[in-house]
C-alpha cells in the first residue's frame, strides 16, 4: 500500500509477501467481498471468475457487519472506505471513483484480471453458472431474449440466463486497455 492508503504502486511500504498483498490475489483462490461503493466492480470480478459477493446484494452496509461477514465467509474485503479498511484484516483498500480506475489500480497492483473463455458465476447474484444444452433437454427453452445460437448458461441460484455476447466484448476489450 501506498503512504496515502491506496494500492498505487507509487512508493510506500514495501508489501511483498504480505498477506495483505494484492498480488496475492487470484480467482482460483481467493473469495471476495466488495462493499456498497463498489457494485459494478463486482461484476468485472465475477466475469474474471472472482467468488465476489457484493454487500448490497446481501442487504449489508454496516461496517461492523461487513467486517464479520469478511470473516465468516473467509472474504477479502476490497473497500473505497479508509476506516473500514484499517480495521478488516486483509482489506484491499482503493482509492479510485470510477470502475475501469479501480480496474487499472487493481490491475497495476498485480491482481489477475482476465476475463474467462466461459461464465463460471452469475453477474447478477455471484452464484455459480452451468450451460445448458437446449439441443439435449427438450425441457429446456431458449429464452426469447437470448440469441438464436451460440452457448448459453444459467445462474443455479437465481435461475437468470447469460452468454458471450456484446457486453462480454467489451468487458475484454477494457481489461485489455488498462
Amino acid at each position: 500500500m501506498n503512504e496515502d492508503g491506496g494500492m498505487g504502486g507509487h512508493g510506500g511500504e514495501d508489501t511483498h509477501g504480505d498477506a495483505t498483498d494484492p498480488s496475492a490475489i487470484a480467482p482460483d483462490r481467493d473469495a471476495l467481498l466488495l462493499d456498497a461503493m463498489l457494485g459494478n466492480l463486482a461484476s468485472y470480478l465475477r466475469m474474471c471468475g472472482y467468488n465476489a459477493a457484493y454487500t448490497l446484494g446481501r442487504g449489508i452496509e454496516d461496517d461492523a457487519a461487513v467486517r464479520s461477514l469478511a470473516a465468516a465467509e473467509g472474504r477479502r474485503l476490497i473497500t473505497r472506505d479508509r476506516s473500514l479498511a484499517a480495521s478488516t484484516p486483509g482489506a484491499v483498500l482503493l482509492t479510485e471513483r470510477e470502475t475501469t480506475d479501480q480496474l487499472r489500480e487493481l490491475r497495476e497492483a498485480g491482481v489477475a484480471l482476465e476475463i474467462e473463455a466461459q461464465p463460471s458465476r452469475c453477474g447478477a447474484c455471484n452464484g455459480p453458472v452451468e450451460r445448458v444444452d437446449m439441443d439435449e433437454n427438450e425441457n429446456e427453452e431458449r429464452p426469447e431474449y437470448a440469441p438464436d445460437d451460440g452457448p448459453i448458461w444459467r445462474c443455479l441460484d437465481c435461475g437468470q440466463y447469460f452468454w458471450t455476447g456484446s457486453h462480454w466484448d467489451d468487458v475484454a476489450e477494457t481489461l485489455a486497455s488498462l
